[in-house]
């Protein structure tokens, strides 16, 4: 039964992995059968690229207030939507639902309801207020970009939460009541450790997905205005088949996925030190 299972993960894991190590050491440009070798160039004119470097950053601003956010809304959505009610069940299917939209599709909306001539500035100025920037202005447009993906992703933190929220041992949380304990401590004393493993899936699902976010770029804000949105997912591809530098992309890939396996090992991490402070 591991056969199988091994084939698949070579495929489509190992083989495009060495391929991509290939490529960014070739000058390739997705046409010519045999690309020429160019060692680490690639990769020395990607520490040189402002460009690269920005979305980088950008990248990482992303990722790192929407893991919070993340995080934080979906848990606070999850202890709200928590327990057997009909309301609740609702609730849950209504959080759920931007998750099952393509991102393409929920850039495509929001882009109708946050752009110049969009549902909010429309009824702005029929309220006789100005239109606000919200895709125009690169830092409004930075902003809506991170609502938008937060909007879009925590349904899935607020499902993972409410699975870990029905293993938090009842005993515990009746002791603590009978022991006096108001319902914040009781929060931040039985509840929160015991829900310790779903926050470091949680935090690494929302980092690693944020890293790579490229179709909502596409369909909302196109990578701008002035490059202010442009993630690295969103220039990989746009230099490997608008600029016909797939080495070069590939280049950045590698960077990506190595940075993106280095972040989450440490969340990972730091989380399972906290665990062992917290038991210890």
């Amino acid at each position: 039964m591991v056969g199988p299972a091994l084939v698949l993960f070579v495929v489509m894991l190992v083989v495009p992995v060495c391929l991509s190590l290939y490529l960014s050491l070739t000058d390739w440009d997705g046409y010519s059968a045999n690309p020429a070798f160019v060692g680490l160039k690639n990769y020395v004119s990607l520490t040189h690229s402002a460009e690269a470097i920005r979305a980088g950053w950008v990248t990482l601003l992303i990722a790192a207030v929407g893991t919070v956010l993340l995080s934080v809304f979906g848990l606070g959505f999850a202890l709200l939507v928590n327990g057997a009610s009909r309301l609740n069940a609702f609730f849950r299917i209504v959080l759920f639902y931007p998750h099952v939209l393509s991102a393409l599709v929920v850039g495509f909306l929001w882009s109708a309801v946050l752009g110049t001539s969009g549902v909010v500035n429309g009824w702005l100025t029929s309220k006789g207020a100005e239109v606000l920037p919200f895709l125009s202005d690169p830092k409004w447009a930075l902003a809506s970009l991170i609502a938008v993906l937060v909007w879009a992703g925590f349904g899935v933190n607020v499902v993972l939460y409410l699975a870990g929220l029905q293993t938090v041992s009842k005993d515990l949380l009746e002791a603590a009541r009978i022991d006096g304990a108001s319902k914040r401590q009781t929060f931040f004393n039985v509840t929160l450790p015991a829900l310790a493993p779903v926050v470091t899936v949680n935090l690494v699902l929302s980092l690693v997905t944020l890293l790579k976010t490229y179709d909502l770029v596409v369909s909302l804000t196109g990578g701008g205005p002035a490059g202010s949105t442009q993630t690295a997912a969103y220039l990989i591809l746009w230099d490997s088949f608008h600029n016909n530098a797939l080495g070069f992309g590939s280049a950045q890939s590698v960077v990506l996925m190595v940075i993106t396996a280095g972040l989450a090992l440490t969340v990972a991490r730091l989380r399972a030190r906290a665990d062992r402070g917290v038991q210890g």
